[in-house]
């Protein structure tokens, strides 16, 4: 017999009893958000959506129906016939579309026809947005946030990552929203996740994390790139403790060069990030740092980009707050064992 199971709850010790979670929506459906570790087995794709959708609404839902479900039955066959085409007896796959309806109803009853033991998310992907909205903006108990804090090039999303290597508890905004921070921030080859996505990034870490311990993050500004840190998070963190980290400019200087070498190094890339600085600076000034970059003088347009941009903004910033730093670390270097010896400090105070 069939067996179909429907789950409403979608806390991490709920979707751990499934072998794999199936977002059966469109690939663009997908991209703008899905449940973490979701893989996407569209049963139509953006075209056939599109088209369905029009028929709908310029012919008649029943045919509508009738055309979309022929589309259904057969990209379900052809999920069948490769991506699930191994999976063993004992397999348990969670289904969701939009909304719980056809699309997962559909592949939910011939996935469990064939023999597996399958869930279906009632409410679909809008009950897990559901929960990450009431997650980020409508829960206000306090998180126990400690800021990493210190100008550019002080290496402070390196000291988080060893801060998690030591077992502290991390949320790498940059990481998440692939991104670092500043003009020189993007990856050519790596866009910024969609908003929702992001968001589904951060609550799916912090509804993981113990709460009686602190989570570090780095300062940021309310953005990082065009994606929005949620406003919870970014309350929080505009009246966390802050840990303060310092390191000479020659020192940051040649940090930089290797945490941006990609960027440096590609000619185009340093033009499109100096243009967005325009209104900051003299065109002297920009053509100065242009000129820098093609020499290859690196180390020399890190440091006059500290010194005459990034440093300023981050004065000011500080200015801004009251608060001191609960503890300050001193870098000499930042070498991998300064840079784990900041992170044993910090998770010694903390």
């Amino acid at each position: 017999m069939p067996y179909l199971e429907t789950v409403t709850d979608l806390g991490p010790e709920s979707l751990s009893r499934f072998d794999a979670i199936i977002d059966v929506r469109s690939p663009a459906e997908f991209a703008d958000d899905h449940m973490p570790g979701a893989i996407n087995l569209p049963v139509l794709s953006n075209a056939e959506r599109a088209r369905v959708g029009t028929i709908y609404k310029q012919e008649s839902p029943f045919r509508a129906n009738r055309v979309g479900g022929a589309i259904v039955a057969r990209n379900i066959a052809g999920h069948l016939e490769s991506a699930l085409a191994d999976m063993p007896r004992g397999w348990r796959p969670l289904i969701y579309c939009w909304r719980g309806g056809m699309r997962s109803n559909a592949m939910a009853t011939i996935l469990s026809s064939v023999g597996w033991p399958v869930g279906l998310v009632k409410g679909g992907y809008r009950t897990w947005r559901r929960d990450v909205v009431e997650g980020l903006d409508g829960d206000t108990s306090p998180l126990p946030i400690v800021l990493i804090d210190g100008p550019t090039g002080s290496g402070k999303t390196a000291i988080l990552q060893a801060l998690q290597d030591q077992g502290g508890q991390v949320i790498d905004l940059e990481g998440l929203a692939n991104h670092r921070g500043s003009a020189f921030g993007g990856f050519d080859d790596l866009p910024q996740p969609a908003q929702r996505l992001f968001e589904t990034h951060i609550w799916d870490q912090l509804r993981r994390f113990d709460l009686s311990r602190p989570i570090f993050v780095e300062a940021e500004s309310a953005r990082v790139g065009v994606r929005r840190v949620p406003r919870r998070l970014w309350h929080e963190m505009l009246a966390a403790k802050r840990v303060e980290i310092h390191a000479s400019a020659s020192v940051r200087s040649e940090f930089l060069v290797t945490a941006y070498g990609d960027a440096v190094n590609d000619r185009g890339s340093v033009a499109r990030a100096l243009a967005l600085l325009k209104p900051f600076h003299a065109k002297e000034t920009l053509a100065e740092w242009q000129a820098l970059a093609d020499a290859g003088e690196h180390r020399k347009l890190a440091e006059g980009l500290m010194l005459e941009h990034y440093d300023p903004l981050y004065a000011r910033s500080r200015k801004r707050r009251e608060d001191k730093p609960v503890q300050i670390i001193e870098l000499p270097a930042l070498s991998a064992d300064d840079i784990a010896a900041a992170a044993k400090a910090i998770l010694a105070q903390a």
